[in-house]
């Protein structure tokens, strides 16, 4: 288990980049709240500058977006190795396909929906059937923007998840993301992996937290509730259990950024262990994402144990400000809380 007194040096740590404090991000969409957290500026950009130094094939491509998936960061330091491919995202998925042919590593930004939805198809026939070294990185998943169905990818991981060949990855924090980032280009396959963009909360580094491929791990331990969670639901379980400690409701936090492959050994192991609550909480519909594949894993294993959701419901969501959306649709902290403890 890791914990907070586990602090150790990360292989790679975006806090320590150079000018990683000063890096700037457009004010267009928000970030995602710190939650009185430090933060740091565009972590992903930062480590894919990290990666450019000793690695002349990773490029980096965007659908007219660059400025809010934090790829202008890299495409500032790097001009002759970035592409603007324009509004027009197959496009980009089949020019980031033939340059992985070429033997560069690309990496692909534009917003989740438009990935998931608009250019599903050319993933799927140009990267993933090829198994090509494309690392597809998208900004506003899930209910990270008050813009409304257009922009709000709350089904991106079932869609993606389906898709044969594709690694799927939901980081919580900026820690996270810098380390999923260089762990998806040494992946020899396709990867679509979630990102909090802008100034990101720096949460898993007090834990001494280290990404890996396909595994989960346990941030904090209980008896009482076991939390499995992704993305910035992470950060919202782990305060969420400090909140219901002081209930005396004792409760575990297992993060499960892979939704596939799943870790499902550890998530069998932990939801076998002490008959606790299971909870899944996600930045997603509760169709099809981590909720859905933690209880398919725990039923081919035989593991019955009381079982719950955090997701969001599955219909368009409102627009309007983000803690009142998170609040109404029950991802929030203190709707998390409420939950809990209605259903112990």
């Amino acid at each position: 288990m890791i914990g907070p007194n586990s602090r150790r040096k990360s292989k790679y740590d975006p806090r320590s980049a150079p000018g990683a404090g000063g890096a700037r991000t457009s004010a267009m969409i928000a970030s995602l709240d710190s939650e009185g957290r430090d933060t740091v500026a565009a972590p992903f950009g930062q480590a894919l500058i990290e990666l450019a130094k000793t690695r002349e094939d990773i490029v980096g491509l965007s659908a007219d977006l660059s400025k809010y998936t934090d790829m202008h960061v890299f495409a500032n330091a790097h001009p002759d190795r970035f592409y603007q491919m324009g509004m027009a995202e197959q496009l980009l998925m089949s020019a980031a396909a033939g340059m992985a042919r070429e033997g560069f590593t690309p990496f692909a930004t534009t917003y989740a929906v438009f990935a998931s939805r608009r250019a599903y198809d050319f993933i799927c026939m140009a990267i993933a059937e090829e198994n090509l070294p494309v690392k597809i990185v998208c900004a506003l998943p899930g209910l990270t923007t008050g813009y409304g169905p257009s922009h709000q990818a709350t089904e991106d991981l079932a869609i993606m998840r389906g898709m044969p060949n594709l690694t799927v990855i939901d980081p919580c924090d900026a820690v996270e993301t810098a380390q999923a980032t260089h762990a998806i280009a040494d992946h020899p396959g396709p990867a679509y992996m979630r990102l909090l963009r802008g100034k990101v909360p720096d949460v898993l580094g007090e834990y001494g937290y280290e990404f890996e491929i396909g595994k989960a791990k346990v941030i904090r331990d209980g008896t009482d509730v076991l939390f499995v969670s992704s993305g910035f639901m992470t950060m919202r379980t782990l305060d969420a259990a400090t909140a219901l400690a002081r209930d005396g409701i004792s409760c575990a936090v297992l993060h499960s950024p892979t939704i596939k492959p799943l870790d499902e050994a550890t998530i069998a192991r932990e939801a076998a262990r002490g008959g606790r609550l299971v909870v899944t909480a996600e930045n997603h519909s509760i169709t099809g994402g981590l909720g859905e594949a933690v209880a398919g894993a725990l039923m081919r294993r035989g593991i019955h144990v009381p079982f719950r959701q955090v997701a969001l419901p599955d219909e368009f969501l409102d627009a309007g400000a983000l803690p009142t959306l998170h609040d109404q649709y029950g991802l929030s902290v203190g709707a998390i809380t409420q939950r809990v403890k209605s259903w112990l």
